[in-house]
């Protein structure tokens, strides 16, 4: 089970640049959809990357689903060399998107986020116009799914 709150504030308190996206974000917009894991946007700086693995390491992150003893190294040359990461840890999971369809990388997405309260940890989560746009070039039907959603709520706050 993921602590979202845990991991929140593991990224906080290690000042990770972030932008919430994926479950949590439409959940943070007030869907009503059950998420398993913590899907992030992250910036790419060298310092950045540095503050991510300081967040994670301690909770031994380590790709999802990949066979035990596999040699996975979580570090800054590793998230260097790579650029999305499904990752599970003692925390929970969490996706680490170095950028997501329809909608970039992280400076590209900042000025479509909003600052939030989350699980107590102020952070950046992407924005409802800008959540349909990506939820909607991905396409996955359980994205299509929380489209309805996520735009009746778009229309309700007018």
């Amino acid at each position: 089970m993921t602590d979202f709150a845990a991991l929140l504030k593991a990224l906080s308190e290690a000042q990770v640049r972030f932008i919430v996206v994926g479950g949590v974000a439409a959940a943070a917009h007030g869907v009503a959809r059950l998420t398993v894991d913590l899907d992030i946007v992250y910036d790419r700086s060298p310092d950045n990357l540095d503050a991510l693995v300081k967040a994670l390491g301690a909770a031994q992150a380590y790709l999802r689903g990949a066979p035990p003893g596999l040699p996975f190294r979580f570090d800054t040359e590793t998230l260097r060399r790579g650029l999305n990461f499904t990752l599970s840890s003692k925390l929970g999971d969490i996706d680490l998107l170095g950028e997501i369809t329809g909608g970039g990388g992280y400076a590209e997405l900042l000025p479509h986020s909003i600052t939030l309260r989350l699980y107590g940890i102020e952070c950046h989560c992407l924005g409802l116009r800008r959540l349909i746009q990506v939820k909607r070039a991905v396409g996955r039907p359980k994205d299509l799914e929380a489209i309805a959603e996520l735009e009746a709520l778009e229309e309700e706050n007018g």
